[in-house]
């Protein structure tokens, strides 16, 4: 069975962004590895960030306040898997049993399929891209500034690449492409 080496992140929604970038750096002494008015990355350890925020009231303007709960909190954890192999054969068996992902995409920093549990908790499970001295150094660099989201990928066709035998280099390879919008019921709209 295939199972996840590490949790790996928490992403809040939040309508106190400067606040919790703030109070996140002080408890947990986090660096600040990507900011942007709307989304930011800490970390407090070898990990590229264990932590992100995404600015609601940037990125969904419609709430009435600071203490407008709308969709503030936890938008989705994050799991690692060891390699882009198991990723696929966790996406392999998922896919038999009818539960499919709702977001196929390329961080850059991550190969990541996201999913739903039957409550509407989100989850990431994903495959780290490099070391995590590189994916920290592509977080810091303009191509990430440009698109901090990613490139969407068919996990059907990176299965069917892995079944004919692709290297993990070749499965880990970001896709050519478009920036990929955020689906909407991922909770940024």
């Amino acid at each position: 069975m295939v199972k996840p080496v590490k949790f790996a992140h928490v992403v809040y929604m939040t309508r106190r962004f400067d606040e919790m970038i703030d109070w996140y750096r002080n408890v947990f002494e986090a660096d600040v590895v990507h900011q942007d008015a709307g989304l930011a990355f800490l970390t407090y350890d070898d990990e590229h960030h264990r932590f992100a925020f995404a600015n609601l009231d940037l990125l969904n303007p419609g709430g009435s306040g600071k203490d407008d709960r709308g969709q503030i909190g936890v938008n989705h954890v994050a799991y690692t898997f060891a390699s882009a192999a198991d990723l696929m054969e966790l996406y392999k068996k998922l896919k038999v049993a009818n539960i499919k992902p709702y977001w196929p995409i390329h961080h850059g920093t991550t190969l990541s399929l996201y999913y739903r549990d039957p409550d509407g908790n989100r989850m990431e499970f994903q495959v780290d891209h490099g070391t995590v001295e590189e994916a920290t150094a592509y977080m810091a660099s303009a191509a990430f500034a440009a698109n901090p989201i990613g490139v969407p990928y068919d996990p059907d066709a990176l299965l069917a690449k892995y079944e004919a035998g692709a290297s993990e280099a070749e499965l880990m390879k970001m896709p050519q492409g478009a920036p990929s919008a955020i689906p909407a019921d991922h909770g940024f709209a």
